[in-house]
């Protein structure tokens, strides 16, 4: 069977339409949402089919979206229709199960049952054996420079269908649509669309071969490479060789200015960095991340906009952002910073809780009702004081009584339909304990 025709086959066609619709986003320029897939497909499949085996088949160009990056720039995305999404995606599936298992182990980007987490288990095995130079590569803009004859030329050497070929350099060179104008797109994988993954993998995969050759120490997570070396003089040979061979055989442009060996607690790597105790290396979570995390809660929690949500709203989504945050840096050390934000945050989910409640009267009967069945012990006058005080949201709910009564054990306990909201020290230390 030729490989379009296991592309095309009903199985991986429905895996890939599947996949689209949970992973949602937003519509291409067709502006047709993920949610008409199946009956798009159900309607004219045999047709879109027919069309890619006769090499007739035309990708639209994708939708350029910009989104925020830790540093303060933006990062472009290019957003397809879904029909070409699902398209693409059932090449990614064909496509990685025919180059994956060739892939270096020192790769873990966009890859099955490898993570963040692991790739950092490797970088603080690398430096805890000695290797404590990191030649931290920086490859420009590298979605938007791999170079499609070269790409096309690599597929080959596993891929021999010409039509599956010919597909994917029609997506490759697609076209991106910004603000009403299509240009064309002459290099690149565009960052956004399910096959783009799988194909700067395959890309790099060259690179972590030559680094493998060498005997070098690395770990790479897509387009972020690390190099391990002993000493800084090995580090700086390394530095110049590689980015001569990534730009003499892969036509990529290495960052002479973000280029740079230095000793690990200079370094950031996936939003880590590093530290040394009296034994080893560890990580923990960047400043810039854990900023970002803040801010998420902080739009979460706006008062204006919680106040008007149900508290199981805004519960599931503080939990699902907190508990992401945590299970990508659980490796890392952050037991202060996780014990500080979840007073912090707690703190924030009274003042909405409060605000809720409204009227004095509404405030004193819950804060007792809990009061009593807890048997906490505060008196009536007390909670009729907290109730009653002319003190601002903030101050009020900073006070002994409510931090009491609404304690985390409280906030914690699922109520209906309403979740238990996650304490953050707890969620990380358990995880820890699984590991």
């Amino acid at each position: 069977m030729r490989l379009i025709d296991e592309i095309l086959s009903n199985q991986n066609i429905e895996m890939a339409i599947r996949k689209v619709k949970s992973n949602k986003g937003a519509a291409g320029i067709d502006k047709i949402p993920v949610e008409r897939i199946t009956a798009i497909f159900q309607k004219n499949g045999e047709q879109i089919k027919s069309s890619i085996r006769n090499m007739a088949y035309r990708p639209l160009p994708v939708r350029r979206v910009y989104i925020p990056k830790p540093n303060g720039k933006k990062r472009p995305l290019g957003i397809p229709i879904v029909v070409d999404r699902v398209i693409q995606q059932a090449i990614s599936q064909k496509l990685s199960e025919i180059f994956d298992s060739s892939f270096s182990q020192h790769s873990y980007g966009f890859r099955p049952n490898r993570s963040a987490n692991d790739a950092m288990e490797e970088v603080l095995d690398n430096l805890n054996e000695g290797y404590e130079w990191v030649v931290d590569l920086d490859i420009e803009k590298y979605f938007d420079t791999v170079n499609h004859d070269k790409l096309i030329s690599i597929l080959r050497e596993k891929v021999k269908d010409k039509v599956t070929l010919n597909l994917i350099r029609k997506f490759l060179r697609a076209g991106i649509m910004d603000e009403g104008v299509v240009s064309p797109s002459e290099k690149g994988v565009p960052q956004g669309g399910p096959l783009s993954p799988v194909l700067s993998n395959i890309y790099l995969d060259k690179f972590d071969k030559e680094l493998e050759a060498r005997g070098l120490r690395f770990v790479r997570y897509a387009d972020d490479v690390n190099i391990f070396v002993r000493s800084e003089m090995s580090a700086n040979r390394v530095m110049k060789s590689v980015t001569s061979w990534l730009e003499r055989k892969l036509y990529l442009k290495v960052s002479a200015t973000k280029t740079k060996v230095v000793r690990p607690t200079n370094s950031q790597f996936l939003g880590f960095t590093f530290w040394k105790t009296k034994d080893k290396w560890e990580c923990r979570p960047c400043k810039d991340r854990k900023k970002k995390l803040c801010n998420k809660i902080k739009g979460i929690l706006t008062r204006k906009k919680a106040v008007a949500k149900s508290l199981s709203e805004t519960f599931k989504k503080v939990n699902q952002v907190v508990r992401g945050w945590i299970n990508y840096f659980r490796i890392g050390t952050m037991k202060k910073f996780l014990e500080e934000f979840g007073t912090w945050l707690r703190h924030k989910i009274r003042v909405i809780i409060v605000k809720q409640w409204k009227k004095p009267l509404r405030i004193y009967t819950n804060l007792q009702r809990i009061n009593q069945k807890m048997k906490y012990g505060f008196s009536e006058e007390d909670i009729y004081k907290v109730a009653n005080t002319r003190r601002g949201l903030y101050a009020q709910c900073n006070g002994d009584v409510i931090n009491f009564i609404l304690n985390p054990k409280i906030l914690s306990m699922k109520n209906g339909d309403r979740p238990g909201l996650v304490n953050p020290i707890e969620y990380y230390l358990i995880g820890r304990q699984k590991r």
